[in-house]
């Protein structure tokens, strides 16, 4: 793998409603609380950076995006504005000059709200391109909660299973879904090029509130490319996270304060 180029993208242009309390942008959380768990040192998005592998970098902004370029601003790093809110796909579709333009063969993408995945995780993901064209990151959790899950024959993810419908499965059909997705993955440039486009003409319908009233708007998700790819009799591969901890999402502030205990755990 050391001749392949890696270039990285990290997701970080949403707002973070379930964060109460904290107005900011969830990837500048601290690692370290001082007077406060949302004030202290050593954001979230500064630990990311520290793992991921070498190579171009670039991160999806919308939310607070001054306070990100601020926070990143003495490292080489573009950045991409995401307009609209649009989901995980939408925000590769907003990040299409990067991930054409760039010097590399792996692209690892991942979520900034999600710090502790090691450098031997990233590396082992990539490691998986060159037999598979998507890697999915995923993990056994103690409880699947709401978490989507893989549907795997063999070593091949053939589709990414979200809560809301497999919570109706009867329980045989649910047994074999144990690994979880963790909503980061790596692709090779050509494919992840190739089926960007792909994935722009796949809108899904969804219903959100806005401004205290249920619309109807366009969203965009990662997770279909894995159909896509399949379907043209590509392989999608999985990595295993060594533990749940090291994919935990920070995404309200049980979460925060577990993070900063693990990271206090850690040495730092």
């Amino acid at each position: 793998m050391t001749s392949q180029k890696i270039a990285c993208l990290i997701l970080a242009a949403g707002r973070g409603s379930r964060m109460k309390g904290f107005e900011g942008n969830k990837a500048l959380l601290p690692l370290v609380s001082d007077e406060s768990p949302f004030k202290g040192s050593h954001p979230i998005l500064l630990h990311i950076l520290n793992n991921l592998p070498p190579g171009p970098r670039a991160i999806v902004i919308n939310y607070k995006k001054e306070d990100l370029i601020h926070a990143t601003r003495s490292l080489e790093i573009s950045y991409h504005e995401q307009p609209l809110l649009n989901g995980t796909g939408g925000a590769l579709i907003a990040a299409r000059e990067f991930l054409e333009t760039q010097d590399y063969d792996r692209m690892i993408i991942t979520m900034g709200d999600v710090p502790f995945v090691s450098s031997a995780t990233y590396l082992n993901l990539a490691e998986g391109l060159k037999a598979n064209s998507l890697m999915v990151l995923g993990f056994r959790p103690s409880d699947k909660k709401q978490y989507g899950v893989l549907e795997i024959d063999s070593l091949n993810v053939k589709k990414i299973i979200e809560w809301e419908y497999w919570k109706t499965y009867p329980a045989e059909r649910q047994r074999p879904l144990q690994i979880c997705n963790s909503g980061i993955y790596a692709a090779r440039k050509d494919d992840l090029v190739q089926y960007l486009g792909i994935l722009e003409q796949r809108p899904h319908t969804v219903k959100k509130e806005r401004r205290g009233k249920l619309v109807e708007v366009e969203e965009f998700f990662i997770t279909d490319l894995v159909e896509l790819m399949q379907d043209d009799g590509l392989n999608v591969g999985y990595a295993l996270a060594e533990h749940e901890d090291e994919v935990m999402g920070v995404d309200d502030l049980p979460s925060l304060l577990r993070a900063q205990e693990i990271y206090s755990s850690l040495g730092h």
